[in-house]
């Protein structure tokens, strides 16, 4: 009889030595979950181009403001030709309709002076500021920067604009051309922000000069720009004494397009179609030269 050592089933061993214990291993491995993969990062996006266009905003009227003697010249220029020139004439100064021509064409004045001045000169002295030669580098386009600088001018240029209107309702007749001659006062409005987009053609010259002269030529060049072109435009005096030839010169300048749309808008006097193709005509001109004045100044100096 055999013993029940001998009749028990034996159970197979299990494997051993290095390969029982690789293959455990590899068994426990598969039993254990695979690590996950690290979160993917949202990707980050820049500032936007409004973004942009604010900071630079903000930096312009804080550099014009720790000048204060600059703005204040600036802002009350205007008023004091207006105060020491208009008002002393009694035939101007009692006459409502030539009241308000004589306010749109200083106020015309000291917006082309504003945009001028600061693009002409300041943008060439930003060139030699080497902090905005690295600001140049950075891949923003100079869409924000102009952008920003054409904010801040017309800013400026609103400011030299109010105590003029004053000037001109307190001590002129001129408020007697809506009080009593019927003139809408929706023109007031209105001539201020056509003041402020004639001055366009100025700010793409003034772009123009920047970019291609230094900041001691860009003065000189700006100034020999400035006053015969204000001159010939009418804005100093009006061109119906002007002679003939004198006159026929002047309709061919962009200051004479500004100055007659804004008196004619402000003194509802008659809009001219012509007028209107003038300002845009010279505003497409100027800024296809600003543009490539820009364009050059990259070129020569980034490449």
């Amino acid at each position: 009889m055999k013993s029940a050592a001998h009749t028990r089933a034996v159970e197979p061993a299990g494997p051993t030595g290095p390969a029982g214990q690789a293959s455990s291993a590899g068994s426990a491995g598969q039993a254990q979950a695979a690590p996950s993969a690290p979160a993917r990062q949202p990707a980050t996006t820049g500032p936007t181009q409004f973004t942009l266009v604010k900071a630079h905003t903000k930096a312009h009227i804080l550099e014009q403001l720790r000048i204060p003697v600059a703005v204040i010249s600036n802002t009350i220029f205007p008023s004091l030709a207006f105060l020491f020139f208009v008002i002393p004439q009694e035939a101007v100064a009692s006459n409502p309709t030539a009241a308000l021509t004589a306010l749109s064409q200083l106020a015309m004045f000291g917006v082309m002076s504003a945009f001028l001045f600061s693009y002409g000169v300041g943008v060439a002295e930003d060139r030699a500021n080497p902090w905005t030669t690295y600001m140049r580098t950075l891949p923003v386009g100079p869409v924000p920067g102009t952008v920003a600088r054409a904010a801040a001018a017309m800013m400026f240029a609103f400011f030299a604009l109010v105590p003029l209107f004053l000037l001109g309702g307190f001590l002129t007749s001129a408020l007697e051309a809506f009080t009593v001659d019927g003139l809408s006062w929706w023109r007031i409005p209105a001539s201020l922000a056509v003041f402020l987009l004639c001055g366009l053609p100025f700010l793409a010259l003034g772009l123009t000069i920047g970019y291609l002269c230094t900041s001691k030529v860009a003065v000189a060049v700006t100034q020999v720009v400035f006053f015969p072109m204000a001159f010939a435009g009418g804005m100093m005096l009006p061109p119906m004494i002007f002679p003939a030839w004198l006159n026929t010169f002047s309709l061919m300048l962009p200051s004479r397009a500004a100055r007659d749309l804004s008196v004619e808008v402000l003194t509802g006097t008659g809009l001219h179609g012509s007028t209107i193709v003038a300002i845009i005509a010279w505003t497409a001109v100027l800024g296809t030269l600003a543009v490539w004045a820009n364009r050059r100044d990259q070129g020569r100096r980034f490449r």
